[in-house]
């Protein structure tokens, strides 16, 4: 019963708040269902060829986007269902907090990669712990965040939102330092390259660019999330459905796009990162 009627049991206090003030465009579910689908299966199959685990959970996000698109097409046909609801509203929400642990794991790689631990900013050993844990924060905030506010109140809603803007605060903080680190990286080793760096074989600036452009889609969709949520329930972007797709669905769609076309061949040596940590360092210029 609750499921069906997630919205209609709201009090006096609460008989403003809707699961969604719009119905939910069959067309652009289906459309968006399959595109996250098509991307996540290329994705799985490259990261199974390259043994690029580290992308397992970028395809777990893809995995994510395809299912809670699927929950937009079932609000389609029940706008009241809160299962369908919360399946959209939780996973498409935290699917990006995955793309971007991976993506947090490509720059600690590709560092050992041309052996230039010495130009980074933060020790090697710590880049991918440091970043993955403040997104394993941020995808925990935003998760529980969205629990609550598919509660089913304006009350539990609220809260909820509350959560969630600071997952997403949390989020665009720890992308706006790894862009930082990013490029500080970037600018060492373009005036101090490495041996292997200066060989050409390892594509490190197209790497960095990819990763540049990708954290910037992230950081406007996060922007645009924490905009619709500090507006709320009855705000104008959470109201009208062109919004999510044009600043959500085409953005991470695109990101999956950037990957898909990159590859997963950014590898880096064997070794764990104690070990690469007190591996050779080449090249010379200021170290991080």
């Amino acid at each position: 019963m609750s499921d069906q009627h997630g919205a209609a049991d709201m009090d006096a206090g609460e008989i403003d708040f809707k699961l969604y003030r719009y119905t939910p465009s069959l067309p652009a579910a289906i459309v968006s269902a399959i595109v996250f689908a098509i991307l996540t299966a290329v994705h799985a199959w490259r990261l199974y060829r390259a043994r690029a685990f580290y992308f397992i959970a970028f395809t777990v996000g893809g995995v994510f986007q395809t299912v809670g698109y699927c929950g937009r097409i079932w609000g389609h046909f029940d706008k009241e269902s809160l299962g369908g609801f919360i399946i959209q509203a939780i996973l498409i929400l935290v699917a990006p907090a995955l793309y971007a642990a991976s993506i947090y794991m490509i720059l600690g790689r590709l560092i050992r990669t041309v052996h230039a631990q010495h130009h980074s900013l933060i020790p090697v050993q710590w880049v991918t712990r440091i970043f993955v844990t403040g997104d394993v924060l941020a995808f925990s905030l935003q998760a529980a965040g969205g629990g609550l506010s598919s509660g089913g109140s304006l009350e539990m809603f609220e809260m909820g939102e509350h959560i969630i803007i600071a997952g997403l605060f949390t989020q665009i903080a720890v992308f706006g330092f790894f862009v930082v680190t990013s490029i500080l990286f970037h600018h060492r080793l373009s005036r101090y390259p490495t041996v292997e760096a200066s060989r050409g074989s390892i594509p490190w600036r197209r790497d960095l660019w990819a990763l540049y452009v990708t954290s910037a889609i992230i950081l406007v969709r996060s922007v645009f999330r924490v905009i619709e949520y500090i507006q709320g329930n009855k705000g104008y972007l959470i109201s009208h459905e062109i919004f999510l797709y044009i600043f959500d669905a085409i953005l991470m769609a695109a990101v999956m796009l950037i990957f898909a076309i990159c590859g997963h061949e950014m590898r880096a040596q064997e070794g764990n990162d104690s070990r690469d940590s007190a591996g050779p360092l080449r090249g010379k210029g200021p170290r991080g």
